[in-house]
């Protein structure tokens, strides 16, 4: 389960770039159709532009899932997925299988001529993400060390391909067989087959699995390709798009008509916070089709009002169908791409979405407050007393996302028992040591929309359209880079809470040099962060001693539990941190020994850090050690 849902994740990131060819596209038929039904040079040249993306997409998924899958992936990543496609669709092309078996080119298996697809994609992105994570540290003899570690990756993502590409001879022709079956099975139910792929879809979503399904019908992996034959205006009128169209009123006015239910059946008390969720969840829901906000607020609270909405997203598919109403997206189907598609050529009847949406806003907002009120289910609003999310601190989480990050790390059970941190479309996706120690209701009273545990290790926390900025948050915390402080002298908890501390008025620091070592501008550490100064003004050292000391009187605000960085609060209130080592939280503490506790007051000299520098290199990272002033962009330092 937790291999789908990280292949669900890591697909988002070439599906991300759909919006772009879609306004492109969309923007060219708009041109067109107002220049006659012909293209101009405008019209062309957008047209173009957004079939550079769609007729490349199968590409753009070998090196986004190569990105997506591996472990703390770079560009080598991306380049192994890129090695990977280039080798296996040549070694599977059909001039290269004719050449190799000898046959005519008429008498070649068609299903090599459709081996650039985006099945294929995700398999070599599998491959360059796999050769990645297990021969990035490789290390060979010195006299082939100039192929160590990165390196050896595309060389053996190549060769590991050639044996997938002799495998895939066989199982391709069959696998590509049974698509073509199951897809063709499907379009021959017509109006019934696209509700069944709308029902299943939804069901989906939970597990994030609805990417896989959306594959078959939406790219060429079974010869259907409704979604790229839409946008590029290459499908057949009156059937292209049946697998998208019943999205649109769903997504535009159902939702939003459960949202309405929501926020009216809410307690007195508890409406103003909900009417706040719901409308922006509703917002994305209409304008950009980013349903997962709303979907998740009511999906575990009310599982069967979320079955509901999976059965009512199928007969929408159907009834579209048979209007008929043909729409495609670039994205998801939301007013957006509506407007932008509208004068698609493949787009029949579009003034019909509107109507049926006027319908299914009612639909939903009857249906979900008749169940809502029958039942007296638990939907946002109208939670135990318990489980309620207090209204100053959802407030607080909108003052900044790191805040809400500490808040997050907290309620899944602190840094150490999150082993694995990504995010997707509109939740963080994890992976933590100890299931048991995540509290759901520490998590919804942050900011959480719900929690989700698949199984295993996995945890989801749902937070919507800005998720990516607590992840980062969150990163930026657990690796050091922002430093969670309280003011000295104050009562400073363990975890070490934030409190507001004024910026010093002093724009020059004096600094005792913490560690043994060559003098380094920030512009000489090799992380970019660190370099730009984004982190803050400050000075670094490339140490030849073995043990970091405070650089002035103070109070250590927070020690790491990696030990590779610890915070200070001097006591001039400047907010100090001091990093060993670049990266070197992958060590996972290995290398470093505390000497000092969160709230330890400290004078200049005291010993905070001791650690392995040779540890350090040997696993491939630098030992160079940035000091940073947090809380005064205008800082300067020096060392003395």
């Amino acid at each position: 389960m937790k291999f789908f849902q990280r292949l669900g994740r890591s697909i988002m990131l070439p599906v991300a770039v759909l919006p772009v060819a879609a306004i492109l596209s969309g923007i060219g038929f708009w041109i067109k159709s107002a220049n006659g039904g012909d293209h101009n040079v405008v019209s062309a040249f957008l047209a173009a532009a957004g079939g550079a993306l769609l007729d490349n997409l199968a590409l753009l998924f070998a090196i986004g899932v190569a990105i997506g899958m591996a472990r703390k992936s770079d560009g080598t990543s991306a380049l192994a997925g890129l090695v990977s496609w280039l080798t296996v669709t040549t070694m599977l092309s059909p001039a290269t299988i004719q050449t190799l078996t000898g046959a005519t080119i008429e008498d070649v298996d068609p299903a090599f001529g459709k081996v650039q697809n985006v099945f294929v994609g995700i398999i070599c992105g599998l491959i360059g993400a796999w050769c990645y994570d297990h021969f990035k540290d490789t290390k060979l003899p010195d006299a082939l060390s100039f192929f160590s570690g990165k390196r050896s990756v595309a060389i053996v993502t190549a060769g590991l391909s050639l044996v997938v590409a002799i495998a895939l001879m066989f199982i391709w022709p069959i696998v590509y067989g049974g698509l073509v079956t199951f897809g063709e099975w499907i379009a021959t139910l017509g109006p019934i087959g696209a509700g069944i792929y709308g029902f299943l879809n939804r069901l989906l979503i939970p597990l994030g699995l609805h990417h896989a399904l959306n594959s078959v019908f939406w790219f060429d992996v079974a010869g259907i390709n409704d979604l790229s034959n839409f946008l590029n205006a290459d499908g057949t009128f009156g059937v292209t798009g049946q697998y998208m169209t019943g999205f649109f009123p769903i997504m535009m006015f159902g939702l939003p008509g459960a949202a309405l239910a929501i926020y009216l059946t809410a307690k007195t008390t508890r409406k103003k916070v909900t009417y706040g969720i719901m409308l922006s969840a509703a917002f994305a829901s209409f304008f950009v089709g980013v349903t997962e906000p709303l979907e998740f607020s009511f999906m575990f609270l009310a599982p069967w009002l979320y079955v509901i909405h999976a059965l009512f997203t199928g007969i929408s598919m159907v009834i579209a169908t048979l209007l008929p109403v043909r729409m495609g997206f670039g994205f998801s189907g939301g007013f957006i791409d509506l407007v932008l598609q509208w004068m698609n050529p493949l787009a029949q009847n579009p003034w019909l979405i509107p109507v049926m949406g006027v319908f299914w806003f009612f639909v939903y907002f009857f249906t979900f407050r008749f169940v809502i009120k029958r039942f007296d289910l638990k939907t946002p609003g109208r939670e135990d007393d318990a489980d309620l999310v207090d209204d100053d601190t959802v407030a607080s989480t909108a003052t900044g996302y790191h805040a809400t990050a500490a808040k997050f790390i907290d309620g899944l059970g602190g840094a150490e028992n999150i082993t694995d941190l990504d995010n997707c479309a509109t939740r963080l996706r994890m992976e933590v040591a100890d299931v048991s120690k995540v509290d759901e209701r520490a998590l919804k009273r942050a900011g959480a929309a719900g929690t989700v545990k698949p199984g295993g290790k996995s945890v989801q926390v749902v937070y919507g359209l800005n998720v990516q900025f607590v992840k980062d948050a969150m990163e930026d915390i657990i690796e050091g880079r922002h430093v969670v402080t309280a003011a000295p002298n104050a009562d400073i908890p363990a975890s070490g809470g934030r409190t507001a501390v004024a910026a010093p008025a002093a724009a020059s620091l004096a600094l005792r040099q913490p560690v043994a070592g060559r003098v380094l501008p920030l512009s000489e550490v090799p992380d970019e962060m660190f370099a730009a100064g984004t982190m803050g003004p400050g000075i670094a050292v490339e140490p030849t001693g073995n043990t970091i000391v405070a650089p002035a009187d103070g109070t250590v605000a927070s020690v790491f539990p990696t030990g590779h960085a610890i915070g200070l609060v001097l006591e001039d209130g400047t907010e100090l941190l001091i990093h060993i080592g670049i990266d070197t939280v992958t060590l996972k503490g290995e290398g470093f020994q505390t000497l000092v506790t969160a709230g330890q007051s400290v004078t200049e000299g005291t010993p905070l850090v001791r650690f392995d520098a040779a540890r350090i290199r040997a696993a491939g990272l630098s030992t160079i050690t940035p000091i940073i002033v947090l809380n005064n962009e205008n800082a300067s330092v020096t060392l003395r």
